[in-house]
C-alpha cells in the first residue's frame, strides 16, 4: 500500500474513500496547486529516449512558472559531464540521481520518492543517501517509501510502518525501537568460562546464547541494568571481558514485533 498511498497524496490517484491534504490544500479540488508546490520521484520513470538530460530539464522547467537553473539542479546530482547524454547511457545509481533532480525541476517545498534506492548496488545506495539528506538540509521535506529498515533509520525523522495497507505504528526511530520489550543486546567475549546458567538471571535478562565466534548475546530490556550487574558478576568470578558491545534493536525488529512477520515488499 505505500506507492497507492503517496499516489493519492501526489494526486496522481482517487482514493476509495476519505480525503487526502498536503500542504495545508486538498489534493485533488486544489490539485494543480499542489502539484506546483511538491516534487514526485516514481517507482518507476519513463524519459524521451533521444534528448539529453540538459535539454529533459529544460523541457520540465518551461512546464512551472518557477524553476531550478538544469545546469544547477545536474551539479547537485554530480552528473555535470552527464549533461549531453541520454538517459539511457547513466547507470542505475545514475539515473536515480537524475531521476531525483527532475522531481527538483519545480524549486518543491515536499518532495516525495517512491523507493529511490530499490535495485542499486550498496555503494550507489548509499552515495544517494548522502544526496536524499543533502536535499532535507537545503530546508525541504522528503517523504519516502522502502522496505530496506536500515533506510529508514538512517534518513527519517519519523517512521510510518505500514501493513496490509494500514499505518500500524508512527513515531521517531528511536522511540519505536525503545517501545521494543527487549530493545537492546549486549554483545560480550570473555577470558574465561561463561555458562548460560549463571547468565540468564542477571538483571534485565532475557535470553542468553553463545555464537560460534565464541560471542556471548544477552538479550536485556534495560542495557544500563545489566551491564552493571555483568560487571559484578565478573568480578565475583574473576573473569575478564575481552570485548563488550551494547548493540541496541532496529526498525526491522520493530516491524516484526509489531506485525508478526517477515518484512516484504
Amino acid at each position: 500500500g505505500k506507492t497507492t498511498a503517496l499516489e493519492i497524496m501526489e494526486g496522481l490517484q482517487q482514493p476509495t474513500s476519505g480525503r487526502t491534504r498536503v500542504l495545508g490544500m486538498d489534493t485533488h479540488q486544489d490539485g494543480q496547486l499542489v502539484k506546483e508546490r511538491i516534487g514526485v520521484q516514481l517507482q518507476a520513470s519513463a524519459y524521451f529516449e533521444y534528448l539529453t538530460l540538459m535539454e529533459i530539464l529544460r523541457l520540465y522547467s518551461r512546464f512551472y512558472t518557477r524553476s531550478l537553473s538544469p545546469q544547477d539542479l545536474l551539479e547537485k546530482v554530480g552528473l555535470t559531464e552527464k549533461a549531453n547524454t541520454t538517459v539511457g547511457k547513466l547507470s542505475g545509481g545514475q539515473k536515480q540521481r537524475f531521476t531525483i533532480a527532475a522531481a527538483l525541476v519545480n524549486d518543491p517545498e515536499l518532495v516525495f520518492l517512491d523507493e529511490p534506492t530499490t535495485g542499486l548496488d550498496p555503494q550507489a545506495r548509499r552515495n544517494l543517501w548522502e544526496f536524499i539528506q543533502s536535499i532535507h538540509k537545503d530546508g525541504r521535506t522528503v517523504v519516502l517509501t522502502t522496505h530496506y529498515m536500515e533506510e529508514a533509520q538512517l534518513l527519517c525523522q519519523r517512521v510510518a510502518i505500514m501493513d496490509k495497507g494500514k499505518i500500524v505504528a508512527l513515531d521517531t526511530p528511536t522511540n519505536l525501537v525503545r517501545a521494543l520489550p527487549i530493545p537492546y543486546e549486549v554483545k560480550v567475549m570473555a577470558d574465561g568460562r561463561m555458562a548460560e546458567d549463571n547468565l540468564d538471571t542477571l538483571e534485565a535478562v532475557k535470553g542468553v546464547r553463545f555464537d560460534d565466534d565464541g560471542f556471548c548475546h544477552l538479550r536485556s530490556a534495560d542495557a544500563a541494568r545489566t551491564l552493571q550487574a555483568l560487571m559484578r558478576w565478573a568480578n565475583e568470578n574473576g573473569v575478564h571481558f575481552s570485548y563488550m558491545e551494547v548493540v541496541p534493536a532496529n526498525l526491522e525488529e520493530v516491524f516484526l514485533e509489531i506485525t508478526g512477520h517477515q518484512l516484504r515488499d
